[in-house]
Formats: structure tokens, C-alpha cells, sequence
């Protein structure tokens, strides 16, 4: 269905705005008619601002079927980024530590619009490794590191989300069942981390633990990525664990956290 933006009047600079964050996970490619459908702009206008950003590479073309992709011009704002988030320069060693007291990958988290971000990772350099790409999003329902955030989210935040949000069945793992995902909040609460296999990808155990600032708030969770086989071993995981929480606890009192 087109969505008619003319009315609105956008400027030049919105219009280019605007089409570029049309380009999502969910849709990362788009033929200019489609995408002039979809904004409400004319095809001409929307073919001069793509090719715009062709040239100067913030998006790239298909020869063969003409559909456009982001350019890799944006990899180099990924360490800019990564500098001035602080919470990204703290946790830095801490991923490293807990890296290589486990052997697995490591990943930062927050809340983005209403979804997990990956902030940052160190991907395990074991042969058999489960990975999680920078700027990997996913539902705050599913997976150890999303509900993790979920759960140390605001009672507010909490209660909006569920209400407002479609429990999406990712796997046959995914909770879907409001009872039992709030059920699984409050253990995560209780025990002070997360833990999940195959809710999100088959295959994959993940755990996560909060990061809190000196309000008692939760900024960040800190995961670990393992694959199943690993994830299985209660040896192993008690172990990734106790790193896991020695980590957010160290970088938590860094923060001001005043544990009871």
C-alpha cells in the first residue's frame, strides 16, 4: 500500500533521511518504483537521492537486478560509534575477561526501540562457535540477552511491551504465552541472569547477565553465545555463569551499583 508522505511537505534533507532508513534487517533491498511506493515520493525523486548516496557510497547496485543495498561506507562508523558510547568503552575489558575465561562469544546488549541491539562482540575463536553480528536486533521476548533486558526493564516498560507487542514465535522454544513469559521474568529477577536454548535460533544456548548504574537501573546486558552441544554441559555452563556474573558485578560496582 503506497504511504502518501507528499502532503506532509518533507524538505530535501528529509527526503533523503527517510529513504535511507527504509532500509531494515527485514528489508535491505529496494527497486526505486517499490521504494517510491512504499515513501510516497515520486520515482524521480527517490532515483536522484539513491543515486546521491551511490556515489558517495552510502548505497551500492545491483547490475542485475538494479535493486539497491547500503554501501560499506557505513562500516566506518561502527569504531566512532563504539568510542563515544561509554557504556561500550567500560564493558570492553570485561568482555574480554569473561572471553577468555569461558572460550565462548561474548556480546553487549541494550534496548533500542523496542528491540535488543548488539552493541558490541568478540566472537569465540573455538572452531565450533555460535556468532552474533554487530547491529544483530531481535524481539525483547525471546532469547536470554532480550529477556534479560526485558526483565530489568521498568514495571512500566514491561507492562507496555506486553500489551502492545505481538509475542512472535521465532522457534518451538519462543515463549509465546504471556503467563509463563512473565513467569520467566521474574526468575530472571530473582536469580540475577538469564539463561535460554534454542528460543531464538535452533541450536543456539545463550546467558546474559545485567550491567546496572548507580540508580539501579539496567543499561546493558553482557551474553555469552554457545552452541547447544556446550551449552548442555552443566560443568561448562555453571562455569560461563560464575564469569558471566563475576563480570556485571565488577563493572556494575565501577558504575556506582551498591549491591544488598
Amino acid at each position: 500500500m503506497k504511504q502518501n508522505n507528499d502532503h506532509k511537505k518533507y524538505n530535501a534533507i528529509e527526503k533523503s533521511i527517510l529513504t535511507l532508513l527504509a532500509f531494515s534487517e527485514d528489508k535491505s533491498s529496494w527497486g526505486v518504483r517499490e521504494l517510491s511506493q512504499k515513501l510516497g515520493f515520486s520515482p524521480a525523486t527517490v532515483q536522484r537521492i539513491l543515486q546521491t548516496y551511490k556515489t558517495y557510497g552510502f548505497v551500492k547496485q545491483d547490475s542485475q537486478t538494479r535493486q539497491y543495498h547500503l554501501g560499506n561506507v557505513f562500516y566506518k562508523f561502527i569504531e566512532p560509534l563504539q568510542h563515544v558510547n561509554q557504556v561500550t568503552r567500560g564493558a570492553r575489558k570485561y568482555m574480554e575477561q569473561v572471553a577468555a575465561e569461558t572460550g565462548e562469544t561474548v556480546h553487549l546488549n541494550i534496548v533500542e526501540d523496542g528491540h535488543r541491539i548488539c552493541i558490541d562482540t568478540l566472537e569465540s575463536s573455538r572452531a565450533l562457535r555460535a556468532g552474533m553480528p554487530l547491529g544483530h536486533r531481535s524481539p525483547l521476548h525471546a532469547g536470554a540477552s532480550a529477556k534479560c533486558l526485558l526483565a530489568f526493564s521498568s514495571p512500566e516498560f514491561i507492562e507496555t511491551y506486553l500489551d502492545l507487542t505481538p509475542l512472535t514465535r521465532l522457534t518451538e522454544n519462543t515463549l509465546v504465552e504471556r503467563t509463563s513469559l512473565e513467569q520467566a521474568l521474574s526468575q530472571i529477577r530473582q536469580e540475577g541472569f538469564a539463561g535460554s536454548l534454542g528460543e531464538r535460533t535452533p541450536g543456539l544456548g545463550s546467558l546474559s547477565a545485567p550491567i546496572m548504574d548507580h540508580r539501579g537501573k539496567a543499561i546493558a546486558v553482557l551474553s555469552l553465545a554457545i552452541p547447544e552441544i556446550r551449552f548442555s554441559n552443566d560443568v561448562h555452563r555453571n562455569k560461563c555463569i560464575e564469569s558471566l556474573i563475576g563480570a556485571v558485578r565488577e563493572f556494575s560496582l565501577e558504575n556506582g551499583f551498591l549491591f544488598r
